[in-house]
């Protein structure tokens, strides 16, 4: 099953039922007018949804303009986001002479970002002054959770994975060394988040999701040229369930919850890279001469992930940097 949310007068949207193709919807508004109401319901309102995605997919719906799409979810009651990558974190360490931590590949590192608002599909990156912020973007892939309760194991977790979905983490790197430096987690080197404009349930993906990881083609262009094409589930070292296990070991997470793994990485480099931190850093251990430049204004950043047959699974983030006083 595909969801949505169309632009509306409130803050959440409307829900949408998406079919197959991503060409057609149908509103939902006696079922669940949100997605957030029908995660707060997934048990009950899950069949219905389904049985209108089965009348999408023989013909039904009226045709979706892409431009109506924000966040399929616009206020995540949370987005707990891993580091689950080793490729990643070893490569930027080690280009700087750090050591990763101990027991990093034991033990989830997992942080809390900005879960609300979520920029849609398409809005502009809006930032002060870009192109002195060392403005990155994060090519991940997300989990949306029902209610989890306190305490569940890996395997329990797994049931608790109601959707699959793609996320732009934006980063402001010139902010990250203080704030890693005082201890007390990011604030502003991690600014709003971005989400592709479908959600899929895990069983859509078939045997492109096993053990909660996902396989697939991950691209992420800046300006229309390839900086990655890679695999989010080759080189994760821990499932989604065993992120969820671990955030929900001291707390129960409300439905709604977004649990993400990381910039994507891979230890094959002909797969190139899911963040510019990553791509600069792979550079200056080669001996590089100059650098890739972090995001400017006028940027454009492109993340889409395919299936084995080339067809888009979420749809598109296609967002440009800004400036604040440009965008006003």
């Amino acid at each position: 099953m595909k969801l949505a949310s169309l632009r509306d007068r409130g803050p959440d949207g409307r829900l949408i039922v998406v079919d197959r193709t991503a060409v057609r919807g149908l509103e939902v508004p006696h079922i669940a007018p949100t997605l957030q109401a029908a995660l707060d319901s997934w048990a009950e309102v899950a069949p219905r949804l389904e049985e209108i995605y089965a009348e999408l997919n023989n013909g039904a719906g009226f045709t979706i303009d892409p431009s109506k799409f924000i966040a399929p979810l616009p206020r995540a009651y949370q987005f707990l986001d891993g580091s689950a990558y080793s490729e990643h974190m070893s490569v930027i360490r080690q280009a700087r002479g750090a050591q990763l931590p101990d027991g990093y590949a034991d033990i989830p590192v997992i942080y809390q970002g900005t879960g609300a608002p979520m920029m849609g599909p398409r809005d502009p990156i809006v930032m002060p002054n870009p192109d002195d912020l060392d403005l990155d973007f994060e090519a991940e892939l997300v989990v949306i959770t029902d209610a989890v309760p306190l305490g569940v194991s890996a395997q329990q977790a797994e049931h608790h994975i109601r959707l699959v979905g793609l996320l732009n983490d934006v980063s402001i790197r010139a902010f990250v060394p203080t704030e890693v430096a005082r201890g007390m987690g990011l604030i502003h080197s991690k600014p709003l988040n971005a989400m592709a404009p479908i959600l899929v349930t895990p069983d859509e993906l078939g045997t492109a999701w096993t053990n909660a990881k996902a396989s697939g083609r991950y691209k992420c262009e800046v300006n229309g040229v390839r900086v990655g094409e890679l695999d989010p589930g080759a080189d994760l070292m821990f499932s989604y369930a065993e992120l969820l296990a671990y955030a929900a070991r001291t707390r129960p997470l409300a439905a709604g919850t977004v649990v993400g793994a990381g910039a994507i990485a891979n230890r094959d480099r002909a797969n190139g890279c899911g963040c510019l931190a990553e791509l600069r850093a792979r550079q200056r251990l080669d001996g590089a001469s100059e650098l890739s430049p972090y995001l400017r204004e006028g940027d454009r950043v492109t993340l889409e992930m395919f299936d084995a047959s080339g067809k888009s699974v979420f749809g598109a983030i296609e967002q440009t940097v800004v400036t604040q006083a440009a965008f006003r």
